[in-house]
This record gives structure tokens, sequence and C-alpha cells, in this order.
């Protein structure tokens, strides 16, 4: 995608923190130029008729050298998301009442039509959306992701047995709410239209599971 339009990566909030060195700053414009590239030619041809070879060329560097910022093909794709990954962690951590924090973070996104909520009609993001959603391989890597997601946030919230069920049912409910609103949107629906139900589903789940944690 070109700087102009929208990554799920620039989305998410971060607290003040040391700005990074050059090279870390290098280090994460490489990660970034490699990505765009390859999501690039992926959502030109597909994901399976670009070779990691042809990525590595249009990058302009080695196919050795891409391999070691991404281990596997389907990273190339995965990097959009990664900065997400302990999102859930971060907002719960700390916080009086995490699931209440989680359901504020997400009604936040919704508002804000943030793309890892599924509440984006960008073009470019529902291309990202459907060449993720579409491809059997990334979809696979994606829930490794979850899995992490979901190993952070159980750390936060204390790290026993009922911290791993909470954390478990609470990343389920923000997967099955983007990927909902991603589908209306996807088959047509308009970002206004499904925007009301998005946060009357998003309060409902939050609603209930918050109360299934507590009395459990």
């Amino acid at each position: 995608m070109g700087e102009s339009e929208p990554r799920e990566r620039e989305t998410e909030t971060r607290g003040p923190g040391p700005e990074p060195g050059l090279r870390e700053r290098k280090r994460r414009r490489m990660y970034q130029e490699v990505s765009d590239t390859a999501v690039r030619l992926f959502l030109e041809r597909g994901f399976d008729a670009v070779p990691v070879a042809e990525v590595a060329a249009a990058a302009g560097i080695s196919k050795p050298t891409l391999f070691r910022y991404f281990p596997a093909k389907e990273d190339l794709v995965l990097h959009r998301i990664a900065d997400h990954e302990d999102e859930a962690a971060r907002v719960a951590a700390g916080a009086p009442d995490p699931v209440d924090a989680l359901r504020r973070h997400f009604l936040a996104g919704l508002e804000r039509r943030d793309p890892v909520t599924g509440l984006n009609d960008h073009p470019q993001v529902l291309a990202f959306h459907t060449l993720l959603y579409g491809t059997p391989s990334l979809v696979a890597r994606a829930y490794r992701h979850q899995e992490r997601s979901e190993a952070a946030l159980a750390e936060a919230l204390g790290g026993d047995l009922d911290a791993r069920l909470a954390a478990g049912q609470i990343i389920a409910v923000q997967r099955i709410l983007a990927l909902d609103n991603w589908r209306r949107i996807a088959a047509g629906e308009k970002v206004a239209d499904v925007a009301p139900d998005a946060v009357r589903a998003a309060e409902r789940a939050f609603g209930r599971l918050g109360a299934a944690l507590t009395s459990g």
C-alpha cells in the first residue's frame, strides 16, 4: 500500500516512551517497506502466485535477507497487524475492570473506524482483509497471532487458569465481532448502516462476557 493508504499497524495508540534510535528506526522502516512491497504484489496477483524470490527482488534485497526479517512468507502479510498482538494485554493491564476497559477500547476503535474492528470500507483495507481471510495459510498464521495475543492477555490478567479462560473468551469476542463487521461491509453494506449494529453487538457481547466472568 502507498503512504496515503491506511495501515492497520498505524491504528494503535501507545503510551509515551523514548524515541527509538537510528538503527531501530532503520530496522522498522525495512520491515515496513518489505511488507508493503509484498502486500502490493499479493493484492495484484494473489498470495500463492507470487514467490518469495520475486518479493525480495522487488524490495531490492536478497532472499536470505528477506527470510532474516520474515521467517515465513505469511509473516510478510501478518506484519500489518503485528503491533496489535499485545494490544489487549496493554489495555487490560492494571485496569480495575479489564473487561470494561477492553469494551471501551473496542468501542473507541469502532468510532474511529479502526480497520482492526472490521468497521472500515476503504478499498485497500477491504482488499487486505479479503487477502487475509481468503488465503488458508494466512488464516492459519493469523491463528498463531491470536494465540500469542491470548497468552499475553492471560498473563496481564494474572496468568492462572481462570485468567487463561477469560483471555480466550475475550480474544474470541473481539475476533468474531470484527469478522462480522468485515463480512457485512465486504458484502456491500455501508459503514454508516453497519456501525449502529456493531456498537450494539459489542456492548451486548462484552456485557455478557463481563457478567459471565464475574459470576464465575
